[in-house]
C-alpha cells in the first residue's frame, strides 16, 4: 500500500504530538507549583512553621511552594477543600491537634480525617505556654486560679477556635483546675494571640514560638509551660504540672497530609523533600529556637499517631462533654 506524502506528513505530526504527550505525562513530580494549605490565619504557629519548611522546599524540588491559608470552622475548611482536590501531590495541607479533635467536637464534618488523606510525616512537636495581659493582677498559676474561682465566668481566654489547639489547651486546664472562663474565639492564632497582646482578652495558652517575642517586650507576662519539663528557653518559667497540677500536659504537634489515593511515590518523594529541608542547618536551629522537636516519621507512623490522637482526644471531649456548637 502506497502512503501519500500528504498522509505521511499527518502520520509524522500524529507521533510528534504522541512523542510530546508521553514526554509531559512521565515528567518526574513536581512539573509545577505546590499549594500547601494552612487551615488557619497568618502568624500562628501552623502557619510559622509551614513557611519556615516552605521557604526551604524550591531549591529542592525545583518548584515553589505557595502557602495559602484558608482560615475558619477551626481548621475544617481548608481541609475540606484538600480533602477534595486532586491526589496528584500538588496539594497539601498541615493539621495539628484541632483536626484530631473535630472528629469527635463536630456531629458531622464534610470529609473524613482517616480515608480523606493520606498521612506524609509528623513535622514536630512543641509546647505552649499560659500567657496573661499584664494588668491582669496575677504572676503564677495558683494566683490565676485562685483569681478565676473568685471570680466565675468574668476571666476570658482567647483561642483561635472551637476546637484548636489553643482551645483544647485551655479546656483541660479549666477542667483539672476546677475554674470557669469564658471562650472568645477568634478565627486563627494570629488574632487570638493579638486580642491577648491588645487586652481584649485576659488568658491565652499560646505556642510558644509565637508568645515569646510578646513575653520578652513586656506585651505579655508567663505564668507556666504546658510542658513536663521546664524548658532551656525559657529556664524561669515552671510547668503546670508543678503549679499544683501533676496530670496536665499538653504539646503542639504539627504533621503534612495529602488527598487520599496520591501515588505512594508521590508521597514518598514529598516527605523526602520536607525531611531534607527539616535537617538543614537553618532551618533546624529555628525550630529549635521555637522550641519544637523536629519528628519526621514515615507515613505509616504518622498515620497511625493520628489515629491516636483521634481516640486520645474523644476521650478528653467526652469527659468535659464539650460539643463545637455548646462552645461556640
Amino acid at each position: 500500500m502506497k502512503i501519500s506524502w500528504l498522509d505521511a506528513k499527518s502520520i509524522g505530526l500524529t507521533g510528534l504530538v504522541c512523542l510530546f504527550a508521553a514526554t509531559a505525562w512521565a515528567q518526574p513530580y513536581p512539573a509545577k507549583p505546590i499549594r500547601w494549605v494552612v487551615p488557619s490565619s497568618p502568624g500562628g504557629s501552623a502557619d510559622a512553621v509551614t513557611r519556615l519548611v516552605a521557604n526551604g522546599l524550591p531549591p529542592v524540588l525545583g518548584q515553589r511552594v505557595i502557602v495559602d491559608n484558608r482560615a475558619g470552622a477551626s481548621g475544617n475548611i481548608g481541609a475540606d477543600m484538600v480533602a477534595k482536590s486532586q491526589p496528584d501531590g500538588y496539594t497539601w495541607l498541615m493539621i495539628n491537634n484541632a483536626h484530631a479533635a473535630n472528629v469527635s467536637l463536630y456531629s458531622k464534618l464534610p470529609y473524613d480525617l482517616i480515608r480523606d488523606f493520606s498521612p506524609v510525616t509528623q513535622v514536630d512537636s512543641s509546647p505552649h505556654v499560659v500567657v496573661v495581659h499584664p494588668s491582669l493582677p496575677v504572676k503564677s498559676i495558683s494566683e490565676l486560679v485562685k483569681l478565676a474561682k473568685a471570680r466565675p465566668g468574668a476571666l476570658d481566654y482567647a483561642s483561635a477556635g472551637t476546637g484548636t489547639v489553643t482551645f483544647l489547651a485551655a479546656e483541660l486546664f479549666k477542667a483539672q483546675a476546677g475554674v470557669n472562663m469564658t471562650h472568645v474565639p477568634y478565627k486563627g492564632g494570629g488574632e487570638s494571640l493579638l486580642s491577648a497582646v491588645a487586652g481584649e482578652t485576659a488568658v491565652y495558652f499560646s505556642p510558644l514560638a509565637v508568645a515569646l517575642p510578646h513575653m520578652r517586650q513586656g506585651r505579655l507576662r508567663a505564668l507556666a509551660v504546658t510542658s513536663t519539663r521546664r524548658l532551656s528557653m525559657v529556664p524561669e518559667l515552671p510547668t503546670v504540672a508543678e503549679s499544683g497540677y501533676p496530670n496536665y500536659e499538653f504539646n503542639l504537634w504539627n504533621g503534612l497530609l495529602v488527598p487520599s489515593k496520591t501515588p505512594k511515590e508521590t508521597i514518598t518523594a514529598i516527605r523526602n523533600a520536607v525531611i531534607t529541608v527539616l535537617n538543614t542547618p537553618e532551618v533546624n536551629k529555628r525550630l529549635v529556637d521555637m522550641s519544637s522537636t523536629i519528628i519526621g516519621n514515615q507515613p505509616e507512623e504518622f498515620g497511625a499517631f493520628v489515629k491516636s490522637e483521634v481516640d486520645t482526644l474523644a476521650k478528653l471531649v467526652t469527659k468535659l462533654n464539650l460539643t463545637a456548637e455548646s462552645i461556640r
